[in-house]
């Protein structure tokens, strides 16, 4: 399983959750709501490396580009977490604002795999 390079995203990386939820609705107003799934509850991390060199930012596209051609995940540890976890990356953007400076913004979306 490839590891994703350590070149930490800036601060600021946003963290979206949306458990799985199913709502059933009574007619006396009441509903019951229901989690379902092994994995019910999968994050998404929008994150951003920015001012990094643009031998990194190489690095950090060669490695998604790989995983892209081969369809596989690979494992990254978020911030504030000691634990690594699967991921996939399904877009990012590479912009070139100074000479020699590149930022990336990209898209990590948790994917539950042996």
């Amino acid at each position: 399983m490839a590891t994703f390079p350590s070149i930490s995203p800036d601060y600021g990386a946003q963290k979206a959750s949306q458990p799985k939820v199913r709502t059933v609705q009574f007619g006396d107003g009441y509903e019951q709501r229901l989690t379902y799934g092994l994995h019910q509850n999968a994050k998404v991390w929008t994150l951003v490396f920015s001012n990094i060199t643009e031998t990194q930012s190489d690095e950090i596209e060669t490695f998604l580009d790989a995983r892209a051609l081969d369809n596989a995940s690979f494992d990254w540890t978020p911030p504030g977490s000691s634990t690594a976890y699967k991921w996939v990356c399904e877009s990012w953007v590479k912009s070139i604002p100074y000479a020699n400076r590149a930022t990336i913004n990209a898209t990590f979306r948790e994917v539950f795999e042996p």
